[in-house]
């Protein structure tokens, strides 16, 4: 049986690892503890096998006087468990980066990431992140593994972050901008498999999960708004004012601009992670999102 201990109470992704390795009874022990006021260092680390450190500042507004806050948590909290976590014998420390750290869309222009891409973060979020990741690293020994995992967006049922919001759009707007794109995203019960998975192979790596298939954000607020009764045009009309709009509002960019790992990475464990196809996992998101309003 091995022992996790997962460090970030109340977070979305903690949680639900926590749930889904709970399926498991016979195979995994799940603790969760906060990080707050140091509260994780009253946790007996001698006892797992396993630390999967969540815990970190996402969706908040980065402005400026955020900065050192970031830091302070991304970077410093996590080094921090990480080492406390050695030297208490803990023998895989699972670490949550970002596709952050390559940098967020600055224009329309396509950006295909592969394993040799170097990370160029943008802001002082993904720096954080590269800065814990860089720190990390440096603990590693032969009875000490790392593994550092970069997501693309991660979605799911009762998710925060954008993917609510664009739930919301679809649901309210008759037309969209036929213009189409790809971006990479990871649904939350194909995350929690690839923990699962990474676990039991006690592997030590960077590694890129995401969904079998690229998105369409487009065809995205089409689907979504089909799942909630209504009907979206998408216009291709529209698409120059995209172009228009992308060097004034950089959110434009971050809706538009195609943003993807090269698909050979995701095939890491021959796809054994893809516990919910695509449409699956809209029809599960939209179907707790309408529950809730």
């Amino acid at each position: 049986m091995k022992r996790v201990l997962i460090t970030g109470a109340n977070s979305y992704i903690g949680i639900s690892v926590s749930n889904w390795l709970a399926k498991y009874p016979d195979q995994y022990q799940i603790d969760i503890v906060d990080t707050f006021n140091d509260a994780w260092k009253q946790a007996d680390f001698t006892k797992y096998d396993v630390v999967y450190h969540v815990a970190g500042i996402a969706h908040v507004d980065a402005k400026k006087k955020m900065e050192s806050l970031y830091y302070k948590v991304n970077r410093d909290l996590a080094i921090e468990v990480a080492t406390y976590a050695k030297e208490h014998g803990v023998k895989q420390f699972i670490f949550m980066s970002s596709i952050i750290v390559y940098g967020e869309s600055k224009s329309l222009k396509p950006v295909i990431i592969t394993k040799d891409t170097v990370p160029k973060p943008s802001g002082f979020y993904g720096d954080s992140k590269l800065q814990a990741e860089q720190g990390i690293k440096k603990l590693e020994d032969n009875q000490f593994k790392v593994m550092i995992l970069r997501p693309p967006m991660i979605y799911g049922p009762g998710s925060k972050g954008n993917f609510p919001k664009l739930i919301e759009l679809a649901a309210k707007t008759p037309i969209f901008p036929a213009f189409h794109n790809q971006r990479s995203m990871l649904y939350i019960d194909n995350l929690c498999e690839f923990i699962r998975l990474i676990i039991e192979e006690e592997s030590n790596d960077t590694f890129f999960p995401q969904n079998a298939e690229y998105v369409d954000t487009a065809e995205l607020v089409k689907q979504l708004a089909e799942l909630q009764g209504k009907k979206v045009h998408l216009a291709k009309w529209m698409v120059p004012f995209v172009y228009f709009a992308s060097p004034i509002l950089n959110q434009i960019n971050k809706m538009f601009g195609s943003l993807v790992y090269e698909e050979h990475i995701f095939l890491d464990f021959n796809k054994k992670y893809q516990a919910v196809g695509f449409p699956e996992s809209l029809r599960k998101v939209v179907s707790i999102h309408r529950e809730k309003d």
